[in-house]
């Protein structure tokens, strides 16, 4: 082989596998992934356009766009009477109509705010907070009111949460029941801010609603307020706190409705704790009580099945009293029969071991009751009957690392019935004292006292409570360890609880304090934490 050949042959060997690499299986790339939102390119009439007339808005954008959750992200400052008709509802498009079908407000700045529902046809990007303004006069309204908005009694505030102006001129404690706002805006899904925009220059009173039915009117019986006592002058550059809360309404008690047998739902607002109940067969008293149905506005009333045409059920509280008529079902499948249950087989040093019954228990006969520890040696206890949640607590002293048996005979518990328990017995154990931890928190910035301190899990159920009167030093020992949140609650009625606000009468929900961070108690450790109340 000449060097000719074998410099062509290599050449063509080197060729060809060039040529086999450029021909390797390759992939298409879509390119970056789009974060961009949509972007408006013009509108008609022009946003911020004063002599506003028309009744048909158009916006135009840079791409096909959706709206998502129009409903409950877009904000009309003032409200208008009638919703307008906006579109794209289905299909993308490039262009937003917006129709009105009120008749606009001479002289006043509008404000459509659209939160986030603006978004992209095909990665759904929103185009956040765009907002079109026009007035019906000769200039928009420029100035603005701000502020923030925490929940009176949990750490989270709620979302969605419509912050009002009302005129002062015309406003009265009632306006918030019956007539919609002048201004508004809304927290949307994640602030706890709030900036009122395009107000014209008055006196304002200022209110908050965690609107469940969005007609933007008050109902006591299903959202929250909050509002400023005294009304507020704009311009103004002072920030507002608003709390938020459940008000405290007067009682007022509903139809009853049969349930079964012997058992009766009473709709209810307001607090019904005392409220006084009789049930009556013409002339005749029937023996009866009631609890709480918990998680709804209810009581469930209870007394023995009667044979009756119609029966008279009075309640009574304070201002309000209400005679009803009913009429039993003569025939109920359903009976409420006593029943006992009692959670867990572990027992820690806080918390006192609970049974619950389904129906209420009116007598405890403890000569039926034994509590015995290991060594079969009996245990003193108490017991303590809350007949309104049909829970009892067992109270006695419990030692480390030891087991507990608490044993029920036949008759221990008698229902309002006159049923009697099965024989019951609860296994029970508890742990070494090195198993929980010990937390002591040095208070300052008290603004008063009394105060209440709880420790409260991360869903804000209460594990532990301090009362203090003048103690700035407060101990909690034998915590089983988990993450606690602290919440101090300034008892200005000295009545051991808080209680919250009633709008009707302008009272405010007695004030607490969140700690801002939850606080790690592990097992065998002895944690100190400085409080700074604002």
């Amino acid at each position: 082989m000449t060097k000719f050949r074998i410099y062509f042959t290599v050449c063509f060997i080197i060729c060809c596998a060039t040529l086999t690499n450029c021909a390797k299986r390759g992939f298409i790339s879509g390119g970056p992934l789009d974060t961009l939102p949509p972007v408006v390119l013009k509108s008609n009439p022009k946003n911020y356009s004063t002599h506003f007339d028309k009744q048909e808005i158009l916006i135009d954008f840079d791409e096909f766009i959706k709206l998502k959750n129009v409903n409950q992200n877009l904000i009309i400052s003032p409200p208008m009477e009638n919703t307008p008709d906006i579109s794209p509802m289905g299909n993308a498009k490039k262009t937003m109509a917006v129709k009105i079908k009120d008749t606009l407000k001479e002289n006043t700045t509008y404000s459509f705010n659209f939160g986030d529902a603006i978004i992209d046809n095909n990665e759904g990007n929103p185009l956040k907070q765009f907002k079109y303004v026009f007035s019906t006069g000769s200039y928009i309204d420029s100035l603005t009111l701000s502020g923030t908005i925490k929940s009176a009694h949990q750490l989270k505030t709620d979302n969605f949460v419509n912050v009002m102006l009302y005129d002062a001129k015309t406003f009265q404690d009632s306006t918030v029941y019956r007539d919609k706002p002048l201004y508004i805006t809304n927290t949307l899904d994640s602030l706890t801010t709030f900036t009122l925009e395009n107000l014209k220059e008055g006196t304002y009173y200022l209110i908050a609603m965690k609107d469940k039915n969005n007609d933007y009117k008050f109902s006591p019986q299903q959202d929250k307020i909050a509002f400023i006592k005294d009304s507020i002058t704009i311009p103004t550059e002072q920030q507002f706190e608003l709390v938020l809360f459940k008000s405290d309404e007067k009682f007022e008690a509903n139809r009853p409705s049969q349930i079964s047998e012997n058992k009766w739902y009473v709709p209810y607002i307001g607090n019904p704790e005392g409220a006084e109940i009789t049930v009556r067969k013409n002339d005749s008293l029937i023996r009866n009580t009631y609890s709480y149905l918990q998680q709804k506005d209810s009581l469930q009333l209870w007394f023995p099945r009667i044979t009756a045409d119609s029966l008279l059920i009075d309640i009574k509280k304070d201002d309000f009293e209400k005679t009803f008529s009913v009429r039993p079902r003569a025939k109920m499948k359903l009976v409420d029969t006593l029943s006992v249950s009692g959670k867990g087989s572990s027992l820690d040093f806080i918390s006192d071991f609970s049974i619950s019954t389904t129906t209420p228990i009116s007598k405890i006969q403890s000569e039926f009751i034994r509590i015995l520890n290991k060594d079969s040696v009996e245990i003193s206890f108490e017991t303590e009957n809350i007949v309104l949640e049909q829970k009892i607590n067992f109270k006695f002293k419990k030692e480390e690392e030891e087991s507990y048996q608490i044993q029920m005979l036949p008759g221990a518990l008698i229902d309002f019935f006159d049923k009697q328990n099965d024989t019951l017995q609860y296994n029970l154990k508890t742990g070494n004292y090195t198993d929980y931890g010990n937390l002591t928190l040095n208070l300052s910035g008290i603004k008063r006292f009394p105060i209440i301190v709880e420790l409260l899990d991360e869903q804000e159920k209460v594990i532990s409570t301090r009362y203090s009167e003048n103690q700035t030093k407060l101990e909690f020992t034998l915590l089983p360890p988990r993450k606690y949140l602290i919440r101090i609650i300034y008892d200005d009625n000295e009545n051991g609880k808080w209680d919250t606000g009633y709008y009707w009468e302008k009272r405010q929900p007695e004030e607490t304090f969140y700690f801002p961070e939850a606080i790690d108690v592990r097992a065998n450790w002895d944690l100190t934490q400085e409080v700074q109340l604002e």
